[in-house]
């Protein structure tokens, strides 16, 4: 049985969940409206360009969260899973996830993008264990504090140790890693069989140069 990781945004949906929800919550006067989807949209081409610092967007991204409770925010979830996430799953990225089930792997979402957002994505597709950035929790808000390692760039890395770690009934022996982002590139470097899907222009020339599988979802 062997590990097969997936990324979630733009590699198993047809967009960025964590861009989607800032948007989700602009259109639903969640947040000021001109202002945060301004930083919204500069943190995104910044994650695009693998240049941003991920605890500078949390102090932006994660704001939001702590000032509704935690109740409120799962109802909205639940419309931003209808009306924003259920039509852009990519069957492609389906199909693959149930072929890996077929042959007995262990299905692991990593990504880099908040529990709150992702969780329910991750049971869309019906994943064996998610990985995300961590949040705490108090008083049933959200604090604004991530708890543990960010799982973004080498932090993805840090975070599948911790887990192996923990499940030594697993091991990286034939692993697989589909990601579309620059910003894996150090845990694709990690497993067996990284691929690159729908990659972006760094992860395309890399991948290329290195002889990867480069595949599309799309």
């Amino acid at each position: 049985m062997a590990l097969a990781i997936f990324d979630l945004d733009n590699t198993l949906i047809a967009g960025d969940s964590d861009a989607l929800w800032g948007e989700f919550m602009v259109a639903n006067g969640l947040v000021d409206t001109e202002s945060f989807r301004a930083d919204n949209n500069r943190f995104y081409e910044q994650y695009k360009q693998g240049v941003m610092d991920i605890w500078e967007y949390l102090d932006f991204c994660l704001k939001p969260l702590t000032q509704y409770p935690l109740e409120a925010l799962e109802s909205w979830h639940g419309q931003f899973m209808e009306q924003v996430i259920i039509p852009i799953l990519l069957d492609k990225g389906l199909t693959r996830i149930a072929k890996h089930r077929q042959q007995g792997d262990h299905i692991m979402m990593i990504t880099a993008t908040n529990r709150f957002v992702t969780e329910r994505i991750a049971e869309q597709f019906k994943v064996d264990t998610l990985l995300a950035i961590d949040l705490e929790v108090s008083d049933s808000h959200y604090t604004g504090k991530v708890t543990g390692t960010p799982t973004y760039q080498q932090g993805k890395v840090l975070r599948l140790q911790e887990w192996l770690n923990q499940h030594p009934e697993h091991s990286m022996a034939g692993s697989y890693f589909y990601s579309d982002s620059q910003n894996d590139l150090p845990l694709l470097k990690k497993v067996d069989n990284p691929v690159a899907v729908d990659p972006d222009p760094e992860l395309k020339r890399f991948a290329e140069k290195q002889g990867w599988k480069i595949i599309s979802f799309r």
